[in-house]
């Protein structure tokens, strides 16, 4: 852990760092594939909607012996759809069996009662019509919209409107690579599903404001100095919040783990696996985005201002001329800034975070210029 903190100081300071924005385009390029194929899974496969958004019926069981694979296959051949059965934990059943109406509602039901060896009156039947589906799934897609509003207005407000437009393109990623997943594992898609993805959005977020509250901090004042382009002080932002980054999407990954592997998976409470799904390659997926996604495209839309192009062309001119003289590139004299363009350079100015060469060069300080050494003679 002390290592681990260590390493967190020395990304934070500069000493080390990883070059994530100078190598974006193997990101967008990843990113675009997983996207491709998430859209691909659920055009071929489709998304296994629950009963709350397409109708259908629910059978509450007295206590059985008869297993859920079982009753799965009973209900299947009585109602010609496709059923869920899930044992709960007093040996009673849930059957769950989409598009189904009232009145083969009633034959479904003597037919389990029948198989089950049980009486009909004592099977719970709940029905849920298409339209109340259609009228939840419609509140889920207004609920969502809302959201990805207020997300673009607080951003845009708070920081600016690059970062706001990157930031709903990195939940539209998270979003995309959640849903692909169900469609790919054919999990069902339940209110609890839209819970989570709401919930996952709202973490995806929170770790991207972090990333984006650094970098606001750290470019104040950047065109007033000549050492560091904006895509470099967006790298060290990423550099300095990583450590941060990845403890809080470890500590927050490992219960719904715990969920959805064992709940779901060991334990068979599959009634656990709609939420903790999305929870878990959401959670995942928002970490990426945040680190990978959000900032290199605020860093590409920050370029493109006048300013800041005028900002890279100073730096990279500035950097030839002291290449051209055998002087450091990361850190040159202090009186190169204010020979060029008449603009003073700022020796507090963020570190630039990528491969070194050496160690970092220092500014130059001038103490007892002009001033007599103090030896004796």
């Amino acid at each position: 852990m002390s290592k681990l903190g260590n390493l967190g100081a020395r990304l934070y300071r500069g000493d080390v760092g990883y070059d994530f924005v100078g190598k974006r385009k193997i990101w967008y390029g990843i990113s675009i594939l997983i996207t491709i194929t998430a859209f691909v899974a659920v055009m071929v496969r489709g998304l296994h909607m629950g009963i709350e958004f397409e109708g259908g019926a629910v059978f509450n069981t007295p206590k059985t012996s008869v297993s859920a694979a079982t009753a799965e296959e009973i209900a299947e051949e009585a109602s010609g759809h496709q059923a869920i059965a899930q044992r709960l934990g007093n040996d009673t059943l849930r059957i769950q069996i989409s598009g189904v109406d009232t009145d083969k509602s009633d034959h479904i039901k003597s037919k389990l009662a029948k198989e089950l060896d049980v009486k009909a009156d004592d099977i719970n039947a709940d029905l849920v019509g298409p339209s109340w589906g259609d009228q939840i799934a419609n509140k889920a897609w207004q609920g969502l919209a809302i959201f990805m509003i207020l997300v673009v207005i607080y951003l845009a407000i708070a920081f600016e409107w690059r970062m706001a437009v990157a930031a709903l393109i990195a939940l539209i990623h998270d979003i995309t690579i959640t849903v692909g997943v169900y469609a790919l594992v054919g999990f069902e898609v339940t209110p609890g599903t839209v819970i989570g993805l709401l919930t996952i959005l709202g973490y995806s977020l929170y770790d991207t404001v972090v990333v984006f509250d650094s970098l606001k901090e750290q470019s104040k004042d950047l065109t007033k100095q000549t050492r560091f382009t904006y895509s470099e002080v967006a790298n060290r932002s990423i550099n300095s919040t990583l450590v941060r980054s990845i403890n809080t999407t470890v500590v927050a990954l490992l219960p719904v783990a715990g969920l959805l592997f064992i709940g779901g998976g060991f334990l068979g409470a599959g009634m656990l696996n709609d939420i903790s799904l999305s929870l878990f390659v959401g959670l995942a997926a928002g970490a990426y985005s945040s680190i990978f996604i959000a900032t290199p495209l605020v860093a590409d839309l920050k370029e493109t201002d006048p300013q800041m192009k005028a900002l890279k062309k100073r730096v990279l001119a500035k950097r030839r001329a002291a290449a051209a003289k055998g002087e450091s590139e990361e850190a040159p004299a202090r009186d190169a800034d204010a020979t060029e363009d008449g603009e003073d350079g700022d020796d507090t100015a963020p570190a630039v975070v990528g491969p070194r060469s050496g160690p970092r060069a220092q500014p130059v300080r001038n103490r007892g210029r002009g001033r007599p050494s103090g030896k004796r003679r």
